[in-house]
């Protein structure tokens, strides 16, 4: 079974498209997975329906999509420019924020919601463990923005995924995170580089992706209230 593409309201009048993707067998809670800077790619749509699969109720907003509605972007030097430019420089991060907190608030009505990010994303979940409400837990991928908001302590338990080969995120901002040692926060380092969850990645890398897949099921099982 696969989820299908909605047009939802966010908080400040815009509609936007959102990816969702109704759990098989009994409802375990709601999900509100972010994107990477590429979109609610194939990959994107992937991963919601694993969850899906999994048992949860998966909303996944396409965030950049009141500056480029349905971007999708493959993953070569074109793709990551514009995702990139959309991410950094068009599209401000507070409304991505503000619309994960709306479906987060469209999921709480039926029970706990759950938060997962990857790259971008992985920022974004960072910031609904610290900032948002109604998130029971959250499991973030390699974020970027993490060390430097590494300050900011969590209201819920998250855990952080983090590749020690990771070029864009050198293992001293792990580290830094590692050190304020916040009683809600796990942070996980695999033998592995920056995206390694996607298999549409050359730095994909199976038994990391399984592993880290494991380990936020069973965050989500342990906080499921």
């Amino acid at each position: 079974m696969t989820g299908q593409m909605q047009q939802m309201t966010m908080s400040d009048g815009a509609t936007i498209g959102v990816y969702h993707a109704q759990p098989s067998g009994a409802r375990k809670g709601g999900l509100v997975l972010v994107q990477e800077i590429f979109g609610v790619t194939a990959h994107i749509r992937d991963l919601c329906d694993g969850y899906a699969a999994d048992g949860y109720e998966v909303l996944a907003p396409a965030i950049f999509d009141r500056e480029h509605p349905g971007f999708e972007a493959d993953h070569d030097a074109e793709g990551m420019a514009q995702g990139i430019k959309l991410a950094r420089e068009v599209h401000p991060f507070d409304l991505s924020l503000a619309d994960v907190q709306t479906c987060v608030d469209t999921l709480a009505k039926d029970g706990p919601v759950f938060v997962v990010g990857y790259c971008y994303g992985g920022s974004v979940a960072w910031f609904a463990a610290t900032r948002m409400h109604n998130v029971a837990a959250a499991s973030a991928y390699y974020g970027s923005m993490v060390p430097a908001a590494a300050d900011e302590e969590p209201k819920v338990p998250v855990i952080l995924h983090f590749g020690r080969e990771d070029q864009g995120i050198p293992m001293d901002g792990v580290e830094k995170v590692i050190a304020k040692d916040w009683p809600n926060a796990t942070v996980y380092v695999y033998e592995a580089g920056h995206g390694f969850n996607s298999d549409r990645r050359e730095a994909y890398d199976a038994e990391s992706a399984k592993l880290a897949k494991a380990r936020t099921l069973e965050l989500f099982a342990a906080n499921a209230g």
